[in-house]
């Protein structure tokens, strides 16, 4: 089996050393049952992530791992530096995690195990009877819970955590489940979507961290608001009075 990990990065080259030390070792444990890409999407850094990727993942020693990146000329978002990652993985399945720490690259085979038991996707979930979150500021923590909540309402309440980044997926789910957002909202539509085209989906506890270098680049205000257009249309989409049975229909477009 082939195993994609795509990382989106808009200016961590602070970051960068901290991904090596952490990566590498769950990379070799993969790369024990599995071919593993890593891609990176620099989604327009102006501070040199790019180079300090280049420089400090060079897998060629073993023939079962490899890393590509892919780079934006300016700063599309979260979603669009998804999308792209999405468009360069080959594997059978494809994880998606974040680049500042918020959750531990040593839970990637976790997520993939979840995988194994029938599932099409699986997304860590700090909300989980069995995660939890450290260091999370009060007002993004709200956010994040407030908006799960909604989406839990509307959608899957099995579910309890819509917004987190850090997840696995099948590939039919990447090739048949299309996501316009851009912006960190990108995750739950994908993960919506996905629910209502029918794929079965899970979560897996996780511990969600207070990033330790850098700053988030969420914007909180555009953020909230993304999500309560989304979670407007969803709602109407259930009421039958929005075409968003057809959005959810599509196939994804290649970036």
């Amino acid at each position: 089996m082939k195993l994609s990990i795509v990382i989106p990065l808009f200016n961590e080259v602070g970051n960068v050393g901290r991904i090596q030390r952490e990566m590498l070792p769950v990379l070799k444990q993969l790369a024990a049952l599995h071919q593993v890409e890593v891609i990176f999407v620099d989604d327009g850094s102006t501070d040199g992530t790019c180079s300090a990727i280049a420089n400090s993942f060079i897998l060629d020693s073993d023939p079962r791992l490899r890393s590509y990146i892919a780079r934006h000329r300016h700063n599309r978002g979260v979603g669009a530096a998804i999308r792209t990652g999405f468009a360069l993985s080959s594997g059978d399945i494809i994880v998606t995690s974040d680049s500042d720490g918020s959750y531990e690259f040593g839970e990637i085979p976790k997520l993939v195990l979840y995988l194994d038991q029938g599932m099409d996707v699986v997304t860590a979930s700090p909300y989980h009877r069995e995660g939890r979150v450290e260091g999370i500021p009060v007002h993004r923590l709200l956010l994040s819970r407030g908006c799960s909540l909604v989406y839990r309402l509307l959608v899957d309440r099995r579910i309890r955590t819509y917004t987190s980044l850090f997840r696995a997926y099948r590939r039919s789910v990447i090739e048949n489940v299309s996501f316009e957002s851009d912006g960190y909202h990108a995750m739950a539509e994908l993960l919506v979507k996905a629910i209502l085209k029918g794929y079965r989906a899970t979560e897996c506890p996780a511990v969600l961290r207070k990033r330790t270098i850098g700053t988030s680049k969420a914007q909180l205000t555009r953020t909230l608001l993304d999500h309560l257009r989304f979670q407007g249309s969803v709602l109407l989409y259930h009421m039958k009075l929005k075409p968003l049975i057809r959005r959810v229909e599509e196939t994804r477009a290649t970036p």
